[in-house]
């Protein structure tokens, strides 16, 4: 098993879902903690308040990418590829997995029903989608795991 799939698994196991897990390796990769954003990204999980909406992964990808190129305060623009790199991760994401909805991804769940078969599908769309904000942010001049 990989580096990155040993941190999932952890992850996973610690509780922590798909919006949040994109989140806390982005966080950990710089050596950081922010329990307030993981926390607050645990709504997006499971498509969006559980409704298999909008996949988590996605919507933590695109959060990710935010925390280098979003507004951040007041006095604050968001960065002029901001906006670009987002839509390129969206249109990649679609491409690549062929829909953005949660229940396509990973099939029509009871989640209070204790299931968890479908954590291995989100794995392998988590470790694509770590990869591919990984190569975008270098792509358009950022330095991942260094927002300073």
């Amino acid at each position: 098993m990989d580096d990155l799939s040993l941190r999932l698994f952890k992850l996973s196991n610690d509780g922590f879902c798909c919006a949040q897990i994109m989140y806390k390796l982005a966080l950990e990769d710089e050596g950081s903690d922010n329990p307030d954003l993981i926390r607050s990204a645990q709504g997006l999980c499971r498509g969006i308040a559980d409704t298999q909406k909008t996949c988590g992964v996605l919507t933590g990808a695109i959060g990710v990418l935010g925390l280098y190129g979003a507004k951040g305060h007041e006095s604050d623009v968001a960065k002029e590829n901001f906006t670009p790199i987002i839509k390129a991760f969206h249109a990649w994401f679609k491409a690549e997995f062929g829909t953005t909805k949660c229940v396509t991804l990973i099939g029509e769940r009871d989640f209070a029903s204790g299931d968890q078969s479908f954590k291995p599908i989100c794995a392998e769309i988590i470790k694509k989608a770590y990869v591919k904000v990984y190569e975008l942010l270098q792509e358009h001049g950022y330095e991942y795991g260094n927002r300073a």
